[in-house]
């Protein structure tokens, strides 16, 4: 096992909830391969989780910030390197939620007002951490950010909902703020589409287990959990991808690439029944 891959790095890690988030995997993994962390999350997701214990465990700072609030950011990142005595290296963005998912309002009755705040909450919070990190110039030379994302911003998934027009505009964001950072900073910035994920988060949408077991039968790998996801996350905060960047890298077993695996046509033909036409 390769280690030290993080040595004398530091990064801010948004969206640790609980120990079924990826954001936690990602801060004990990071920490563990040597970086200083601080973590941040909304109030919240700080009230009702237990990001204490995870700072904690890997000696890290907790700075509470809205993701969508310009003033939390600039704070957040001006305390951040204070505590980093100067720049950092990574950011992670884990940051996801819909409240048309939430209430169990089907995509073509979208209320737009939450809509609205699915879109601000789960892509544009990228965009304004970007726009807050280059204009502090907060990231070092060669530094990396990274956003997690699913397959459903290249494809319909019934009941993702608002969230699949949210990964897609997040995706779409670091392209475009990828190209402006690395031209001027050669600062990373790439995604990671990873499999459906038992996360307090995910297991909120409707028909979640199927979804998890399907996307399983379909994968020749099989799903990849939280753990697969966060090494990930690691190789690309580490100086390993230093010109790797403007990617989506799909971290989901083999299933974007599937049209019908054999498992899949199995379990079919074993449940095979007379459906609606839906």
């Amino acid at each position: 096992m390769i280690t030290n891959l993080l040595e004398g790095k530091k990064g801010i890690v948004f969206g640790a909830l609980n120990d079924k988030s990826i954001a936690w995997h990602v801060a004990e993994k990071a920490h563990a391969q040597g970086a200083r962390l601080v973590l941040t999350n909304a109030p919240v997701a700080i009230r009702m989780g237990t990001i204490g214990e995870l700072a904690e465990k890997t000696g890290s700072e907790v700075i509470t910030a809205d993701a969508t609030s310009m003033q939390d950011l600039e704070v957040l990142f001006n305390r951040s390197m204070e505590i980093f005595d100067g720049k950092f290296d990574f950011v992670l963005h884990s940051i996801g939620m819909s409240p048309n998912v939430r209430k169990g309002i089907p995509y073509a009755e979208s209320s737009y007002e939450n809509m609205l705040k699915t879109l601000d909450i789960s892509a544009l919070s990228f965009h304004r951490i970007l726009q807050t990190a280059y204009k502090l110039d907060a990231i070092k030379e060669w530094g990396s950010v990274v956003a997690l994302t699913y397959v459903a911003a290249q494809r319909t998934l019934a009941g993702y909902n608002d969230m699949g027009d949210a990964k897609a505009l997040l995706e779409s964001i670091a392209r475009s703020f990828g190209y402006i950072y690395g031209k001027d900073r050669h600062v990373r910035v790439n995604t990671i589409s990873q499999s459906p994920t038992a996360t307090t988060a995910g297991s909120g949408i409707a028909g979640f287990d199927s979804l998890v077991d399907f996307s399983d039968r379909m994968s020749p790998l099989g799903n990849a959990d939280a753990s697969d996801c966060a090494d990930v996350c690691i190789t690309l905060f580490s100086d390993l991808t230093k010109k790797v960047t403007m990617q989506n890298i799909f971290n989901d077993g083999g299933f974007s690439s599937m049209g019908m695996s054999e498992r899949a046509i199995e379990q079919y033909n074993k449940s095979f029944r007379e459906c609606p036409d839906k």
